[in-house]
């Protein structure tokens, strides 16, 4: 993974005794509420329902044995022995104390880790496939791109003040799409051409929040070296004709509708034209040195097949049922790619605990060359782990609770912290999260559902991504009552799609109910090898609205 430099470790150190004072001021009465704002924001430091949330930045979803080490030690030092890890990749804790955060900051410094960019009007963390590197299915490791863009977009001058916050997703992944690229402001494919050669798809004009849109492609094929000055070049067409008087319609996926994908596409270009060859431009030599960062660990050679793995499946179900569910086929012979569920039951989806973050580490060290990612769905994943090792692991994941083979499956629910922590929620999200995992607790059951994307928003902004669930769930305030707006259809893969509203909100102790009706029409109208999206998407909308509503006819 990507080691700081010495200008990287001399910026963080610098930002941290920075913020330190610009603390000490405002708790002294020297610094007004209004002029440290922007301060804290650009730490990562927002003002919650109860107390502080310091967002911390996981570039690309990776981290070290070290890292999540402190991120545990943080955990139970600053915070009530817990993290919760967003669907930016990111960890938040949602009880520091705000004289203690430079603190905070100060600890992560001396692991490479940060608060820089998690919020404000900027480019936020870049995020990607937890699996890029280590899944057999990929064009090439986005990492080191995901690098490059970090390197670029932090502390850049010209875009520390957007009209509103940016984010940008890279997936390397052949098929699939696990960064859910086509709902973010810049969405980037890494693509070959006609002669083989790698390069860039890129989409624009994606989002979530109140105006939901899939982003559309307006350069099919973005040479390598050309990957910073295009960049470049939206941001500053988003930059100087981005609305700022209204911050409902600030972003970049509204400014792309007015203008006209084709208008947009075309005053880039022009932008471009003009910086194309210049000082941005990539030389092959630094995606050397970048890609070097992210070389393969040194593999054992081993056979496609275990013995030992054969006979601890077969006499053991329960290890069976977590290796088919929460394992993933590795491009390496002999090692498989390993998911962490952070969604049993009783526990907010995407929370781990202090100690378990410590238990991960170590067990990282042991069994995935120290080694962890964070995943777009809040869960976590050991990279490189041998077939051989598989049920000693599994073993020492059921212990700590983080081995429910659920993986995929409608338990397995992205979940913002909602009301019980966001000042801009409207309803609760965990609540609702668990119930449903209540109702829904036959694993023979669930299995038979096959793949589910639920997904949970306690407001508009869509920290939840309810909107591309294959169930969405929104929080919805009614005269100060908590309600709920259940939608269908969505989806963040390869064919993104925005799901539709089911009709008027539900009352929270009725969500459950609807959920298991929706689920109803699936099983009943489904034809075999259908997914619940796959079925929704041949019958309509029509039979699941007549069966949630039917009492009210």
């Amino acid at each position: 993974m990507y080691q700081y430099s010495v200008h990287d470790q001399t910026i963080v150190d610098e930002r941290v005794s920075q913020f330190r004072e610009q603390t000490d001021r405002y708790l002294a009465g020297k610094l007004s509420e209004s002029e440290f704002l922007p301060l804290r924001l650009q730490n990562g430091l927002y003002v919650q329902r109860h107390a502080p949330m310091l967002r911390v930045a996981i570039p690309y979803g990776l981290l070290s044995a070290k890292q999540l080490a402190m991120l545990g030690n943080v955990a139970k030092k600053y915070d009530k022995n817990y993290g919760h890890f967003s669907t930016r990749q990111n960890i938040q804790y949602n009880w520091p104390q705000l004289e203690k955060v430079p603190d905070i900051l100060a600890d992560l410094a001396t692991v490479q880790m940060h608060g820089i960019q998690t919020s404000g009007n900027c480019i936020r963390n870049v995020t990607t496939d937890p699996y890029a590197g280590v899944i057999a299915d990929e064009v090439e490791d986005a990492r080191p791109y995901c690098e490059l863009i970090r390197q670029w977009s932090t502390f850049h001058p010209e875009f520390a003040f957007l009209p509103r916050k940016f984010k940008i997703a890279v997936n390397g992944a052949q098929d699939s799409d696990r960064a859910a690229v086509q709902v973010h402001d810049i969405g980037i494919y890494i693509v070959k051409n006609d002669q083989g050669e790698t390069g860039f798809q890129i989409l624009v004009g994606g989002g979530l929040g109140r105006t939901p849109i899939v982003g559309v492609t307006i350069n099919p094929f973005l040479e390598k070296q050309h990957l910073l000055t295009y960049l470049e070049a939206i941001l500053r067409v988003y930059n100087r004709f981005g609305r700022r008087d209204n911050k409902y319609k600030a972003r970049i996926k509204i400014l792309v509708k007015a203008l006209t994908p084709e208008v947009f596409a075309q005053r880039v270009d022009e932008e471009w034209q003009k910086i194309k060859d210049g000082p941005l431009t990539v030389p092959a030599p630094t995606f050397e040195a970048l890609q070097a960062h992210f070389v393969d660990p040194e593999y054992a050679a081993l056979p496609a097949t275990s013995e030992i793995l054969d006979e601890k499946r077969a006499s053991s179900p329960g290890f069976d049922l977590w290796f088919r569910h929460n394992t993933v086929e590795h491009k390496q012979p002999g090692y498989r790619i390993v998911n962490l569920c952070l969604k049993p039951t009783g526990v907010a989806p995407g929370d781990v605990t202090g100690d378990q973050m410590l238990q991960v580490a170590d067990l990282s060290e042991r069994f995935s060359f120290a080694e962890v990612r964070v995943s777009h769905h809040q869960n976590l994943c050991l990279p490189d782990v041998k077939l051989d090792e598989l049920y000693d692991l599994w073993l020492e994941l059921k212990a700590l609770n983080l081995a429910t083979p659920t993986m995929g499956h409608i338990t397995d629910m992205i979940c913002c912290p909602g009301g019980d922590f966001c000042a801009l929620a409207n309803a609760k999200s965990i609540p609702i999260a668990e119930e449903i995992q209540r109702r829904f607790d036959d694993l023979d059951y669930i299995y038979d559902l096959g793949e589910i994307e639920l997904n949970i928003s306690g407001c508009m902004n869509a920290c939840g991504h309810h909107h591309i669930g294959n169930i969405g769930i929104l929080g919805v305030d009614k005269k100060g009552a908590e309600f709920y707006q259940v939608s269908i259809g969505g989806s963040s893969g390869r064919n993104a799609a925005i799901g539709r509203i089911l009709g008027p909100s539900f009352s929270q102790e009725d969500v459950p109910s609807v959920i298991e009706k929706l689920v109803a029409v699936y099983v009943d109208k489904r034809i075999e090898g259908e997914n619940f999206l796959a079925t929704y998407q041949r019958i309509g909308l029509d039979p699941y609205k007549e069966a949630v509503y039917a009492k009210a006819h």
